[in-house]
C-alpha cells in the first residue's frame, strides 16, 4: 500500500451567506486545515456555500462520491430559519430529522445555565431552541461547552460527516473536546512536520531555480518559496513540509532537504538567515 493511501483525506464545506458577501472572514476552514494537517490528515478540498438547501445537499453528495474519510461542515446549526445545514444534510442522505433526547438535554441545560446567570430572560425550551436538538436519524450529538447548538456526527458508508457551528469559539471547543477524541484512532500511523528557512533574498525569481531543483531531488518533501511584499524590508523564505510513518522519518526527510536547500541557495548567492 502506498503511503498516500494511509493518509486520511478530509473535505470542508463552509456554509453561510455572510461568507460569500465578504461580511465575515472564514477563519474556521483555516483553523481546521491546520489542526488536521498537523494530526496526519490531508485536506483535499474546501468550498464555501450559501445558506441554501438546494446547494448544500448536492454539494455534500458530490463530496461523498469522492469518499473522503471525513467531511466537515461549518455553520448553519443555529435557531433561525436560515440555519438549515442539519436539515439539508438529513434530506440529502435520506435521513428523517427527529428530536434527539441527548441533544435536547444539552440545549436545555445550556439555556438553564444562561438563565441562572441572568444572561437570558427565559430559561425554558422554546421551538427555536428545540430546533437545535433535531438531528438526522442515526446521528450523535457532540457537546458544545461554549454555545447552544451541539455538533452533529454521523457515518455514511466509510465517511464520517460532522456538522460544526460557525461561531469560531464553539467550533474549536467541539473539535477539541468532543470530536478529536473520537477521530484520533483513525489518524494514527502518520506524522507531519515542517520547517521554515529565512533568507536575505528579496527576489523570488532568484530563489526559484534552487527551490525547484531541491523539490525535484526530494519528492517526499513539499518545498515552497514564499514571496514577501517588496520594499517592506522583509526577505523571502522557504518552507519545507513532509509526511511519514513516524516523527523520526519526517525529521530525516526534512533534514536531508534542508541541507540540500542550504547548499543550493548558496550556489545562487542567497544567504540563509535563520530557521523560523
Amino acid at each position: 500500500m502506498r503511503q498516500a493511501d494511509l493518509i486520511p483525506t478530509v473535505e470542508i464545506l463552509a456554509i453561510g451567506n455572510e461568507l460569500l458577501t465578504g461580511d465575515v472572514l472564514d477563519t474556521n476552514s483555516h483553523w481546521l486545515c491546520r489542526q488536521l494537517t498537523l494530526r496526519g490528515a490531508r485536506v483535499t478540498r474546501m468550498a464555501t456555500l450559501p445558506d441554501a438547501a438546494e446547494v448544500i445537499g448536492p454539494a455534500l453528495l458530490a463530496v461523498l462520491a469522492r469518499a473522503p474519510a471525513l467531511i466537515l461542515t461549518c455553520g448553519g446549526l443555529g435557531p433561525t430559519v436560515d440555519d438549515l445545514t442539519v436539515a439539508a444534510v438529513a434530506a440529502a442522505l435520506g435521513r428523517p430529522l427527529a428530536d434527539d433526547p441527548l441533544a435536547y438535554r444539552m440545549v436545555q441545560n445550556f439555556y438553564a445555565l444562561l438563565f441562572a446567570r441572568g444572561e437570558v430572560t427565559r430559561g425554558e425550551m422554546t421551538p427555536a431552541r428545540a430546533k437545535m436538538a433535531r438531528l438526522p436519524t442515526g446521528a450523535t450529538p457532540l457537546i458544545n461547552t461554549v454555545g447552544a447548538a451541539p455538533g452533529v456526527l454521523l457515518t455514511e458508508g466509510e465517511t464520517t460527516i460532522v456538522c460544526l457551528p460557525g461561531v469560531p469559539a464553539e467550533l474549536k471547543a467541539i473539535y477539541e473536546e468532543a470530536l478529536w477524541p473520537r477521530l484520533a484512532a483513525g489518524f494514527t500511523g502518520q506524522a507531519f512536520g515542517e520547517r521554515t528557512i529565512g533568507t536575505d533574498c528579496h527576489d523570488e525569481t532568484v530563489l526559484a531555480p534552487a527551490v525547484d531543483a531541491v523539490a525535484g531531488r526530494h519528492p517526499q518533501v513539499y518545498v515552497k518559496s514564499r514571496a514577501q511584499v517588496y520594499g517592506g524590508g522583509v526577505a523571502d523564505f522557504v518552507t519545507l513540509a513532509a509526511r511519514g510513518v513516524d516523527a523520526a522519518t519526517v525529521a530525516r526527510l526534512l533534514a536531508a532537504a534542508e541541507s540540500d536547500l542550504r547548499h543550493a541557495l548558496a550556489t545562487v548567492g542567497v544567504r540563509v538567515l535563520d530557521e523560523r
